[in-house]
Order: C-alpha cells, then sequence, then structure tokens
C-alpha cells in the first residue's frame, strides 16, 4: 500500500514539474532595446494568459544571439527575420514557422539618403550612388541586409564595398535611420515599418533625410517554434501557440510590432529568402 502511495506520489511530482516549466521566447533585436522590451513583455503577458503556463521574453544582444539560442534550446519560441528564421529552423529539426504579421507576405525595404548627398526622394538605385558611405543594419538582418544587398548587386552587378566608399553595419534599424540623419553615413537601407515609426514619433527629421528607393516585396519576419514542444508542453501545444497568436487582436499589441493582425504562416513561405541568402553567400548551399 505505501509502494503504491509513494508511486502515485511520485507521478504527481512528475506531473506537477511538467506544468510547472517555463515557455521561454526571444525576439530579434531590430530596434531601441527599451522599446522592444516593453513590446515583448506586454506579448509575454497575453500567451501566458492564453497557454495557462509561466511565458517569460528574455532579450538578446543580436540576431546571432537570437538563433543560437533557439538552437541550444534556451528559447523555444522566437520573433524572427526572414533569414534569421531560416537559420533557426535548419538547427533545429522539425521547428515550425506559425504565423507572420498580414504585412509580412510583401514587406519591403527603404534606402535613405542623407540631404547633402543632393538625392531626391524616389531617385531610385543610379550611378550616382557610387562613391559614398552607405550602412546596413544587422549582419543577419533580412530587411536591413540581406534584401538590400541582393538588389545593389543586382543593380550594379558588384559586391558592396566594391560600390560604396565605406560599407558599415548599424547593428539595428533605428540606428541606421539615425547614423543617416545625422550625415554619419550618406546611405542607408532598413526595415520600412522601423522608419515610419520612427518619423511618427518625431524622431527623424525627414527635411534631414528621405526614401530615395524601396525594394520589390518579399517575405519577412515570422513567429518560430521548435519542433520538440509538444513532448515539453503536452500535445497539442504547437497548435496553441499558433492559435493564440492568430487570436492577438489587442489593437495597443498589434501597434507595437505594428502589424494589423497574425495570418498563418509556413516554412515553404520563405523558400525565397533561403534561395537569396544562398546566392550571396550568407547561408550555405
Amino acid at each position: 500500500m505505501l509502494g503504491r502511495i509513494a508511486f502515485c506520489l511520485t507521478l504527481c511530482l512528475a506531473a506537477l514539474g511538467a506544468s510547472a516549466q517555463t515557455f521561454v521566447f526571444t525576439a530579434i533585436p531590430d530596434e531601441d532595446e527599451t522599446r522592444l522590451r516593453e513590446r515583448f513583455q506586454a506579448v509575454a503577458d497575453y500567451l501566458e494568459t492564453e497557454l495557462d503556463v509561466e511565458v517569460r521574453f528574455v532579450p538578446v544582444k543580436s540576431y546571432a544571439a537570437a538563433v543560437s539560442a533557439f538552437r541550444n534550446d534556451q528559447v523555444q519560441l522566437a520573433w524572427f527575420g526572414g533569414l534569421s528564421g531560416v537559420q533557426a529552423r535548419a538547427r533545429v529539426p522539425g521547428s515550425q514557422a506559425l504565423a507572420q504579421g498580414a504585412e509580412d507576405a510583401e514587406f519591403v525595404t527603404y534606402f535613405i539618403a542623407h540631404k547633402s548627398t543632393g538625392l531626391k526622394p524616389g531617385s531610385g538605385l543610379t550611378d550616382k550612388l557610387k562613391g559614398m558611405t552607405f550602412t546596413f543594419g544587422s549582419k543577419g538582418s533580412t530587411s536591413g541586409r540581406l534584401m538590400p544587398e541582393y538588389y545593389l548587386r543586382k543593380t550594379y552587378d558588384a559586391a558592396p564595398d566594391e560600390v560604396f566608399e565605406k560599407v558599415g553595419f548599424s547593428g539595428n534599424h533605428s540606428r541606421t535611420a539615425s547614423l543617416v540623419a545625422t550625415g554619419a553615413y550618406q546611405l542607408g537601407a532598413l526595415n520600412y515599418t522601423v522608419w515610419e515609426n520612427e518619423v511618427e514619433a518625431g524622431n527623424i527629421d525627414t527635411e534631414e533625410v528621405n526614401v530615395i528607393w524601396e525594394t520589390p516585396p518579399y517575405p519577412d519576419y515570422q513567429w518560430t517554434i521548435r519542433g520538440d514542444v509538444d513532448k515539453r508542453f503536452g500535445k497539442g501545444f504547437t497548435d496553441k501557440v499558433r492559435q493564440a497568436l492568430l487570436n492577438m487582436d489587442d489593437p495597443e499589441l498589434l501597434e507595437s510590432f505594428p502589424r494589423s493582425k497574425f495570418i498563418p504562416a509556413d516554412n515553404s513561405d520563405y523558400e525565397t529568402i533561403e534561395n537569396v541568402a544562398k546566392q550571396i553567400g550568407l547561408i550555405d548551399e
């Protein structure tokens, strides 16, 4: 009898331990850290209510760190860009893209120029850009590096460091906007939503810097989950997380991304990103 009681107690304690696991997520650091913390703590609170498990957001310092945290199971869910999502899923078998913003199916990059260049809004990628200074965002950014580099190579038939006098990497989109606005770099490329947020917030003077070209649309940000979460959090947990993301309808929460809503995403949606990354040597064939 005592043996049966002990056995049942062990099972109960094991069940409690499993249910007490914390579901941890992160996000690529694509803009100011303070804004990121505010934005994703609100997401953590929302998911905790919807999933009925403890949920914690952990910030990371770089895009590469976000991918590493996902690979090492330090986080089970991440808000990735197109390229970082492809990289992360390749490292963790069975991982799935769950949801993307309605705007992410057709995302664009803005190329911006300081007024000292004499380049006008909408002037495009012309030979006038050659020999100027240029900054990307993070080295692992889809909208701040991968796609702008692809279109630069396509336009000039040369690598960026062969086109420009100096090429830099700002680290995030907000920093790119600031560096070009102050004239530290003459040109830059960044996520269009961050540009519009910065302009709306009054952080960018459009008399000093303007948009000279935007890329054709491409798929970008998405939520990606590890392939082993159902084993840890229970059968159907992946679907539960997907549904929670798709059901997110708080206007204030969505505006912080900013996205109008989240829609279903699939790994196959990002084949274009994977192919471009292979073409310019950012991931292995």
